[in-house]
């Protein structure tokens, strides 16, 4: 009220003994002038990590996981500063949207029991596999991916991409991928393959290929998506951190190249909350074959 008057320094400089207190200009200055703290340095040095960091992981992680992901390369950093620091410089996770229709229910009757149960546990690799598929828009239209997933470490250990939904040419070739990928014993290990009712998966091509490689089918309810729920998160996940992330995709090609990428990313560098903030390799490789005994020798 009264600046014009007296002056916006001489203001501060008698109203300083008051309880809150006022910086002067010249206190501003000198501030000003101060040597950086210990704490901003170390910020500073934390903030280069986080952005490099968080770059490297498709810029999808949020504070949890890139506090662990800080912690893995050395840094004894907190989970709340962490966050702190990502708030500072507008870094955050992604959020999971909703997800488009893709599997038509099969009009055939189908008496394939449900072996899983909304149970997604497994008591060690290639034991139970989960399979859907999602979709990809490009300028023509859409082009789709299959994933197979193994319950038991979250590892994608098939997967495809084609310009249609047509059966023999997606579904097929995700499964022989999982086979090839993997090396399973299915018939010895009673691998179980897990999808919902959808008419790719119900067709009787897709299920005499596993007659053939001795996979155990099993389908959920129609209708209901918790029945297939671990397939539906690795498919709202590979949308929210990947897909939509890009503007567009020209080509078929171009989402098979780039999901390439995004599937190893995924099984090798990729921190899963479900997994303990490990990878599905380190996952998969905590799993050790029983050892054989030898037989006694006379």
């Amino acid at each position: 009220m009264h600046r014009d008057q007296f002056g916006v320094e001489a203001i501060c400089r008698v109203l300083s003994a008051t309880a809150c207190g006022f910086l002067t200009s010249r206190g501003y200055r000198a501030a000003k002038q101060r040597p950086a703290s210990a704490r901003a340095i170390r910020d500073e040095v934390l903030i280069g990590e986080i952005r490099r960091i968080h770059a490297e992981n498709y810029g999808v992680h949020g504070y949890r996981k890139m506090h662990q992901a800080m912690r893995r390369t050395g840094w004894e950093v907190g989970r709340d500063q962490t966050a702190r620091l990502m708030k500072v410089v507008g870094l955050e996770g992604v959020r999971r949207g909703r997800k488009a229709l893709t599997t038509t229910p099969s009009g055939a009757p189908d008496h394939r029991p449900d072996l899983v149960e909304r149970d997604f546990t497994a008591l060690g690799p290639n034991k139970l596999w989960v399979a859907d598929i999602t979709y990809d828009l490009i300028p023509t239209g859409f082009c789709y991916t299959a994933f197979i997933t193994d319950a038991c470490n979250r590892r994608i250990v098939g997967w495809a991409v084609a310009a249609s939904l047509h059966t023999e040419a997606l579904p097929p070739q995700a499964l022989e991928h999982a086979l090839l990928s993997t090396r399973a014993e299915a018939s010895s290990s009673g691998l179980v393959h897990h999808s919902d009712r959808g008419s790719q998966f119900v067709s009787l091509a897709y299920s005499d290929a596993l007659i053939t490689a001795g996979v155990k089918a099993s389908v959920g309810t129609v209708g209901y998506s918790y029945d297939n729920a671990l397939a539906e998160t690795v498919n709202g996940l590979y949308k929210a951190e990947f897909i939509y992330r890009h503007r567009a995709w020209p080509t078929v090609t171009a989402v098979e190249i780039a999901t390439l990428d995004w599937v190893n990313w995924w099984n090798t560098k990729r921190l899963h909350e479900a997994l303990g903030y490990r990878t599905p390799a380190e996952a998969e490789a905590s799993y050790t074959r029983p050892k054989t005994t030898a037989p006694a020798t006379v």
